[in-house]
């Protein structure tokens, strides 16, 4: 299987990302991946299987997981009944700066930073409290919002509810350098991905050569640049896909430069055509 490493860029005016999906689960890309940021993934309902490093199991009425850096993981609808809505959180360790963890105010979140690298799953009262408490972080406005956040690691580093996935433990390595190149890439497509994309450019930014920087990106990303930009510019479409803006404005505003490209690349990623993808959100 496949281990893409994915990039992730805090939200804007943000020290950290919160995604809320609702989706069905043959609409959503499942793919095994990791990064070095920890992550709160917590699903509201039904069953599906999780696969967190080397642990693989099905939960049932929702779920609720802290993963750690680099461990890598698909996504928790795989095999789901139904619509699937989850909350994921994804944070660095250095949320409140370089020596947070060692305050000794956050010796219970430390231990609790520590066990994530195998992988912790919540249950019982834990569970249930903490779905509504994610739901009331996505409405809080900035600073209240990270607040929360440390209240609800400091709630999920108190609990007795909970046990661990991978007793022996997997993770994948990132280097800082790596990491730092991975991000301007990310930084450089977000800016750019609505226009014709010069892959010299973007091979300069990181001070490689085309063909050196084509290597190093498959090496990285397990997909060719091309592949990564058009699965990108899929997802923004799917997210317009929402609204009342025709497909053809959808296609030219992701970055596609004609409907019919537009509709067969997305039809290759989502093995639906935009307009049966639009139907399905209707529904």
């Amino acid at each position: 299987m496949k281990t893409e490493f994915e990039v992730i860029r805090p939200d804007e005016g943000s020290s950290f990302r919160i995604l809320h999906n609702i989706v069905l689960p043959e609409l959503f890309r499942w793919q095994f991946h990791y990064h070095p940021e920890y992550e709160i993934v917590c699903v509201f309902n039904g069953s599906g299987r999780r696969h967190v490093g080397m642990h693989i199991s099905h939960y049932e009425d929702g779920d609720l997981v802290f993963i750690g850096p680099n461990v890598p993981h698909s996504g928790f609808g795989q095999e789901a009944v139904g619509p699937h809505e989850e909350i994921v959180v994804q944070l660095k360790e250095n949320l409140l700066g370089e020596h947070f963890l060692e305050m000794p105010e956050m010796k219970a979140v430390k231990r609790l930073f520590e066990r994530s690298h195998l992988g912790l799953c919540f249950h019982g009262e834990t569970k249930a409290h903490m779905k509504e408490r994610l739901r009331e972080l996505l409405l809080l406005p900035p600073f209240e919002r990270l607040v929360e956040l440390i209240n609800i690691l400091q709630t999920l580093a108190n609990s007795n509810e909970s046990f661990l996935l991978n007793t022996e433990g997997v993770k994948l390595e990132v280097s800082p350098k790596d990491e730092i190149r991975l991000n301007k890439i990310l930084k450089y497509v977000e800016e750019n991905y609505q226009k014709p994309i010069d892959i010299q450019e973007i091979a300069s930014i990181i001070h490689l050569t085309v063909p050196s920087f084509c290597h190093y990106f498959k090496k990285m990303m397990n997909a060719t640049f091309t592949d990564f930009v058009n699965q990108y510019r899929v997802n923004q479409a799917c997210r317009l896909l929402s609204t009342d803006k025709s497909i053809t404005d959808i296609g030219y505003e992701s970055g596609f430069g004609n409907v019919a490209y537009f509709n067969r690349v997305f039809k290759a990623h989502k093995q639906q055509n935009p307009s049966e993808y639009r139907k399905a959100l209707q529904k």
